[in-house]
């Protein structure tokens, strides 16, 4: 029984669910292996074995910082099994290139991608390297056994030269025996196989090498004369018929005659070709996608390198960043295979449109595509490109007799510096797509520099937000809710506070984080108010405003229940504010009516005071609506022409973000009812902002 081999780092696994998906995974991998080579190992051992590699490229993939070494390992230790061959290797690629990432335990985040693109070429240069390194060890101990039947054949002779005839005229080596002025003596029927014919006695053996070859060959011969080693070896080419040339390792050495003596010149010759197509296609392989045949990332990303070096200087080039829109609706209706064929029609479809351009395309992961152009004077825009791109993929194909056109969402990078790293310039695109997939399908975004600067201030800040609020960094203030008609209090609004951002809801909302933080501000509000009607220093309504994240949370309305009985606030003094662009979201909407049926007061953000925003009061138990703040400073009367039918609903209107007296003023006339923002009172803690309002 073998036992499998395990690096020591491939630490045990906990989680029964990974276990058991590992297993599969390794069982696949062995199936689909032992099908198509030969190993010495039961199916019971190649299973363990392969379990055994693929728990150290998971531990790989996990480690940090991420080291593709246990990948080429593994490719090296699939050639020590036995017989695997080319078909086992493109197996192993592809059942673990899209294996792997198929793991719940590599689902975190987009960084396992990148690292099975790496590891998978890893293990391919591995295994490229460890199957050459067997052909020339083979192929040596066949040259050793020549060159040990050559000298035992000075010894016996005619034993020895009927032993080295049958093992020259059955080898798959081209042999030759050379004399000392260079001349062919005798070739056995292989080297002809190679060079395509089986040279003549008497042709000079340097008449046989290419024109490129002929100084290493001049020189290696020198040596063997010279008896520096027991014997030469070098590569170099032979002529094969007129116009082809045949890449071979020549391997030499000095004969001798009975008294010692110099006498000819053996030379073996390996026919490389074949090594060289396999090395050839394994590296295609790897640099390749297996399914649309296009280039993969890691062959985008270099050929970036060449062309920002050579790109026209007052054009440059431009890189687009492309992800199918729906894509996972065509998989998850019709099924993978369905989605496959789209790919491959999606990525012919693009090399076609990109012909005439000097241009790559390239299928990165999933549904995303990328293409980098090397533009010139007659190099069309972006918007018709990608116009272009669009209306082609809008034509529909059919699938098992499924009609099926697509759309495309687009990052573009335009004219990017010559200097910038390929890496970072993916990324750039990459960030541009995100922003045209935000709110729309089929659009495109242009990378702008000084929105990344923004968005990685913020991502930096969001990142390191759950520390600063352990550290208590982040705390809440109130700001109050004026009547605009009087002036006076009519409520007040806890929001969350970072003196490092004004935008700390957002960021919360991007990672998450704004679910725990979210009830905690009402918590904290809550107490707060119930602390100060206590006390006889403040009743008045409290309200608080949930982000998109919040309002779509299933467990949201279990939490404000949870926070209200816990703080024994009333149920009715507490005010919620919901953004009106979830209300078509199953979720938020049924949210909203738990909350109210609990007595729980309902406002709606960024109501528009259009008709379709005032439908909704129609349809839903709304008691307050707060205008976007670019209309509260655009102050047109058009915007204000349903302020009464708002009314009628018996719903009020409060304007957040009122910063001059003017402002309130004319929302006041124009019919709203209340009023937040600077000119009404900044947020303050809870001890600043009684005081404040008691002056």
């Amino acid at each position: 029984m073998t036992n499998p081999s395990r690096r020591p780092d491939a630490a045990p696994l906990t989680d029964t669910a990974a276990v058991r998906a590992r297993e599969a995974l390794a069982r696949k991998w062995s199936y689909l292996l032992s099908s198509v080579v030969v190993v010495a190992l039961s199916r019971d051992e190649l299973d363990a074995e392969l379990g055994a590699q693929l728990d150290a490229l998971c531990a790989a993939l996990h480690s940090e910082p991420f080291d593709p070494a246990p990948f080429e390992e593994v490719g090296e230790r699939l050639v020590a099994l036995g017989y695997v061959n080319e078909p086992g290797l493109r197996r192993t690629v592809d059942v673990l290139g899209k294996g792997l990432l198929a793991l719940d335990e590599f689902h975190a985040t987009e960084q396992y991608t990148v690292r099975v693109v790496g590891g998978i070429g890893a293990l391919t240069c591995g295994f490229t390297t460890a199957r050459a390194r067997t052909i020339l060890d083979q192929q040596e101990s066949m040259q050793r056994s020549l060159l040990k039947a050559a000298r035992d054949a000075q010894w016996d002779q005619r034993q020895s030269e009927a032993k080295f005839a049958g093992i020259a005229i059955s080898s798959t080596n081209g042999i030759l025996i050379v004399g000392l002025d260079g001349k062919v003596v005798w070739a056995n029927e292989a080297i002809g196989e190679i060079i395509g014919r089986r040279p003549e006695p008497g042709i000079r053996l340097m008449e046989l090498v290419a024109p490129s070859s002929i100084v290493v060959f001049r020189e290696m011969m020198e040596r063997v004369l010279a008896e520096r080693d027991e014997f030469e070896r070098e590569p170099l080419q032979l002529l094969r018929g007129e116009d082809d040339l045949a890449r071979v390792t020549l391997t030499t050495s000095l004969l001798r005659d009975g008294d010692n003596k110099p006498s000819h010149v053996l030379v073996v010759a390996d026919d490389d070709t074949e090594l060289a197509l396999l090395q050839g296609e394994l590296r295609r392989q790897s640099l390749h996608d297996v399914l649309t045949g296009l280039p993969n990332r890691q062959f985008f990303t270099t050929h970036l390198e060449t062309v920002l070096r050579r790109a026209d200087p007052e054009f440059g080039v431009t890189v687009f960043h492309l992800d199918l829109d729906a894509f996972g609706l065509v998989c998850n209706s019709l099924g993978g295979r369905v989605g496959e064929k789209l790919l491959q029609h999606v990525a012919r479809r693009l090399r076609a449109l990109m012909s005439r351009e000097q241009a790559m395309v390239a299928r990165f992961d999933g549904d995303e595509f990328g293409i980098v152009v090397e533009n010139s004077a007659i190099t069309p825009d972006i918007a018709t490109t990608m116009a272009a791109i669009n209306a082609d993929l809008a034509e529909p194909i059919f699938v098992d007799d499924h009609g099926l056109a697509v759309s495309v969402s687009a990052g573009v990078v335009d004219r990017p510096s010559p200097d910038v790293d390929p890496t970072e310039l993916l990324r750039m695109a990459d960030l541009a797509l995100r922003q045209a997939k935000k709110d729309q399908r089929g659009q495109w975004e242009l990378f702008h520099g000084n929105e990344d600067t923004e968005g990685r201030r913020d991502h930096a800040l969001a990142v390191v937000m759950p520390g600063a609020w352990e550290q208590g960094d982040i705390g809440v203030c109130f700001q109050p809710v004026r009547e605009l008609a009087t002036g006076e209090l009519a409520g007040v609004e806890a929001v969350l506070h970072w003196d490092l951002t004004d935008r700390c809801a957002a960021l919360a909302d991007q990672t998450g984080l704004i679910l725990p933080m979210g009830e905690w501000l009402i918590r904290i509000a809550a107490g707060q108010a119930q602390w100060w009607r206590q006390r006889g220093e403040l009743d008045a309504q409290f309200g608080v405003k949930f982000t998109r994240h919040q309002a779509t949370d299933a467990d949201l309305a279990s939490r404000v229940a949870k926070v209200l009985d816990e703080t024994g606030m009333p149920h009715e003094r507490l005010t919620v504010t919901m953004p009106v662009g979830v209300l078509g979201i199953a979720n938020a909407a049924e949210n909203l009516g738990t909350l109210a049926d609990m007595g729980v007061r309902i406002a709606l953000d960024d109501f528009g005071l259009g008709p379709r925003d005032v439908a909704w009061l129609t349809e839903l138990p709304i008691v307050s609506v707060l205008v976007p703040k670019d209309l509260v400073h655009r102050q047109d009367p058009r915007s204000t022409v349903l302020i009464p039918a708002v009314h009628e609903l018996g719903v009020n209107i409060c304007v957040d973000g009122i910063e001059t007296a003017e402002q309130a003023k004319w929302w006041a006339e124009a019919g709203a009812d209340l009023g937040i923002g600077a000119y009404f009172g900044v947020p303050l803690d809870a001890g600043e902002f009684l005081k404040k309002l008691k002056r």
